[in-house]
């Protein structure tokens, strides 16, 4: 078993190195899925597990010398996503914290198959697109070094009740959310927020880089 931190690539538009450079050091594996790979090389990243179809992953010298019994390599017909084999591989490991990145931008259907990923009851830790950090709130989340972030949440499951606040432009005091119900667009206006809930889970979506910086980075 390994301890410690995953990391999950996935195709499509993903983050600065910038924006990871904090938890890298943290990492102790990292799992490329399909086009993943390619943002790890982007990020300058040699990742320990390549897996999925690999369709879509470009070829390159980096990939045709990646050692072939790191590889896990799946029909293209399969049941699972390239991101759920990823999550797979680490939590064989041992390893329960789980960064994901990348998935952005691309066919709606694979974003939404991503965000699917926080419904169950084992989930990624974390997720970064191009420009947002995604997480779930459950019980209480203390962010720091967020003031002027926009922010916003989804319930989770059917209901989330008991919802209370501190450090949000527009406070979510007593807010009962049902499936379908949503708080777009919030703001923080602290640069230590508080978010709780007394029952259910909050999907909560931080804009932490913005657009035009994300412009810059993908270019």
């Amino acid at each position: 078993m390994i301890e410690g931190v995953g990391l999950l690539l996935l195709g499509g538009e993903g983050p600065p190195r910038d924006l990871l450079e904090p938890i890298l050091p943290t990492i102790t594996c990292t799992v490329a899925a399909d086009s993943g790979f390619d943002l790890a090389r982007q990020m300058g990243i040699v990742p320990d597990f390549l897996v999925g179809d690999l369709d879509s992953v470009e070829p390159s010298k980096e990939l045709e010398d990646f050692p072939a019994e790191r590889i896990r390599r799946y029909p293209r017909e399969k049941d699972e996503t390239d991101a759920e084999l990823g999550l797979q591989v680490l939590w064989n490991l041992g390893i329960e914290r789980i960064v994901v990145a990348g998935g952005g931008g691309g066919r709606v259907d694979h974003l939404l198959g991503v965000v699917a990923l926080f419904e169950r009851e084992k989930i990624p830790t974390v997720w970064y697109t191009a420009k947002e950090q995604i997480q779930v709130v459950e019980g209480t989340q203390v962010v720091t070094d967020c003031i002027g972030q926009t922010v916003s949440f989804f319930p989770l499951g059917d209901s989330v009740s008991g919802i209370s606040s501190s450090g949000l432009k527009w406070p979510l005091e007593g807010m009962e959310w049902k499936r379908g119900d949503m708080g777009v667009s919030n703001v923080f206006s602290e640069d230590r927020s508080r978010i709780s809930v007394t029952k259910g889970r909050l999907l909560m979506v931080r804009t932490v880089i913005e657009e035009d910086d994300a412009r810059k980075n993908q270019t």
